[in-house]
């Protein structure tokens, strides 16, 4: 049960950024993607709900946008063998590239600096979400009361998700240099936190109201 809420919690978070488009707004947060082929795919799953196969490569980059379409997508060529490709293969556990993308100076909160973008290869159980495979590489994450991921690697301080000022653009996006590709982490490294408890997602039906009614008078408005 608590799956399907967060799944139907995430599909609901493109209409409300629509939302924030119509008002000439958008969010600075963590996005969340996947790697087909040679490119980058905007992740239809939220982090908490998706079970990525052994050799998945998937990403997160911190960028201001208004809507998944113009969402930045995290930068440098990100092959699986070029992050684990170090790391053997192992009965009963899986493993995800996971490249971190902590984004642009203009897109960091006030009097924060992001660090540079990396990547590391999570070795994880065979049924591990990559919420957990990312919580095993990448302490300490940071969740609000809804189960929205805000931080990554303490970054940023604070803040989930906050508004920009209206009118504000997405930043343009520099090229980068590849990430720095870090060290495999086995989850069996530290067993400390895998990802949102199941109590913080009590929060999220709240959330799905209030994103259904923002979608309901964007369309009313609209109409």
């Amino acid at each position: 049960m608590l799956l399907v809420v967060g799944a139907v919690l995430f599909a609901l978070l493109p209409a409300a950024s629509a939302v924030a488009a119509d008002a000439g707004s958008g969010y600075r947060y963590w996005s969340f993607w996947e790697r087909d082929g040679a490119k980058w795919a905007y992740a239809t799953q939220g982090a908490a709900t998706t079970h990525p196969a052994d050799g998945s490569v998937q990403g997160f980059r911190f960028s201001v946008s208004r809507d998944s379409q113009d969402a930045a997508k995290p930068r440098g060529e990100a092959g699986f063998e070029a992050v684990c490709g170090k790391t053997p293969a192992k009965d009963g556990s899986k493993r995800v590239a996971l490249v971190l993308d902590f984004g642009t100076p203009q897109d960091a909160p006030d009097g924060e600096s992001p660090p540079a973008p990396r990547s590391v290869c999570a070795q994880v159980g065979e049924d591990s979400t990559t919420a957990e495979a990312l919580a095993v590489v990448a302490k300490p994450l940071r969740y609000n009361n809804a189960a929205l991921l805000c931080a990554i690697s303490g970054y940023p301080k604070s803040g989930c998700a906050d508004q920009v000022a209206e009118g504000s653009a997405p930043s343009a996006d520099p090229a980068a240099p590849s990430p720095t590709t870090s060290h495999s982490v086995s989850a069996t490294d530290d067993g400390e936190g895998v990802g949102p408890s199941a109590g913080v997602l009590v929060g999220l039906a709240a959330v799905l109201a209030l994103g259904a009614a923002a979608v309901w008078q964007a369309r009313r408005r609209r109409g």
